[in-house]
């Protein structure tokens, strides 16, 4: 195990754990749930003003267009706040690129708004862990590394977006121009267990919505006349769970549609969620899904159409992933901590920068747990534990250490 050097240690020793904790419960103030634009706006103000403290040139990202499927059928647009970017040293050799996330799961209107102390090393808050305290712990990272000789011989580009929550679709073109080219990267989402362990692979995640289209009728008097859409949705449903086996799990999760008892339904949305193991199965689905709503038009002479797909691919650990792993795992070593991974059915903006073939370690960020719930928690002191941890990774990186 390679022992920290002197470099090193004054790297860690900067780091000031007060500090990334007071941003944090600042940050955790703002309602940033990811339909909340003037929350998320309020926040990108304040990261907008720690990046500037960070050489190079922060700029906001204007959304890419986003559409949706309403409980009506229409394809509707979707909006979405801005993204932020900051690039450093874009005409270094080796580059890196870090990301992180803006946006909650908890609305404007969700009750859970307030942080508090649960004891002395922890604190319940909305995205304390996912992932406010992720990016303090990016920022001090690299507060930390930009002290070193070694920063000046790389650069990076840092990405907040404000829709991962929801998929990333409108950031996910810019997550793919900025990790074109990339040497490494990572990305600060909690740790997949409280005791640190990382995400290692995971499947990818699709969200559908399919829209039946039939005839609406008197259910006494000509219900021979009607052609029903929720029944259609219905048997939609059933036969895409009969259709979900280990390396490629199906969950569907709702119906919008019909109207009174006496009418037969002339429309029905059924949505549903897709997790692909491998890229295979993520292939094969396409194909038999696209087979089904076929069938299912003949069976119940409706119309079906499909909208959405597969927005995070499946992230298969490769060679040089496990390469920059197993860096990750050394330089905890070297600080004294104990660094394992699992392989995780969640989904995060790694598995995108995984599919542009660049290594990605996608659980930087802090230790706690119970997250997407009114009991997420954060691990104080692991957040300078964790800064800790990426300004060697970046430090190494920055040094020549091969993936």
């Amino acid at each position: 195990m390679k022992q920290l050097t002197s470099t090193e240690q004054a790297l860690v020793a900067g780091i000031d754990q007060q500090a990334m904790l007071d941003r944090v419960l600042a940050w955790a103030a703002i309602n940033t749930g990811t339909g909340n634009l003037d929350g998320l706006a309020q926040l990108s103000g304040l990261l907008a003003d720690c990046l500037s403290k960070l050489p190079g040139d922060v700029r906001y990202a204007d959304p890419a267009e986003v559409t949706g499927v309403d409980a009506g059928g229409h394809v509707v647009p979707r909006q979405h706040g801005r993204h932020l970017v900051l690039s450093v040293r874009p005409k270094a050799e080796r580059r890196f690129i870090l990301t992180g996330h803006m946006d909650t799961v908890f609305p404007a209107d969700d009750p859970f708004q307030q942080v508090r102390w649960l004891d002395d090393d922890t604190i319940n808050g909305p995205g304390t862990a996912d992932m406010k305290g992720g990016i303090a712990v990016m920022l001090a990272a690299l507060a930390a590394l930009e002290t070193s000789p070694a920063a000046a011989r790389i650069g990076y580009d840092v990405l907040l977006n404000s829709d991962e929550e929801t998929g990333s679709l409108s950031s996910a073109p810019l997550i793919a121009q900025l990790a074109r080219g990339k040497f490494a990267a990572l990305t600060y989402e909690p740790s997949a267990l409280p005791d640190g362990t990382l995400a290692h692979a995971r499947g990818g995640s699709g969200n559908f919505a399919v829209t039946f289209c039939g005839r609406a009728a008197h259910a006494g008097r000509n219900p021979q006349d009607g052609r029903n859409a929720l029944v259609a949705a219905a048997d939609c449903a059933v036969r895409l769970k009969q259709m979900s086996h280990d390396d490629l799990p199906i969950n569907p999760a709702k119906i919008d549609g019909g109207s009174a008892n006496n009418v037969v339904p002339e429309l029905a949305v059924l949505r549903f969620n897709i997790r692909p193991k491998t890229r295979e199965a993520a292939e094969a689905f396409l194909s038999d899904f696209n087979d089904l709503l076929q069938f299912l038009e003949r069976l119940h002479d409706v119309s079906a159409h499909s909208h959405g797909g597969i927005s995070r691919p499946p992230k298969p650990v490769d060679a040089s992933a496990q390469k920059l792993f197993d860096l990750v795992r050394d330089a905890g070593a070297a600080l004294g901590q104990n660094i394992g991974w699992k392989p995780s059915g969640g989904v995060c903006d790694g598995n995108n920068i995984a599919a542009c073939g660049v290594p990605v370690v996608d659980t930087m960020g802090v230790r706690g747990g119970a997250i997407h719930s009114a009991q997420e928690y954060m691990i104080v002191p692991s957040l300078k534990e964790r800064a800790a941890l990426s300004a060697v990774v970046l430090h190494r990186l920055a040094e020549g250490d091969a993936l």
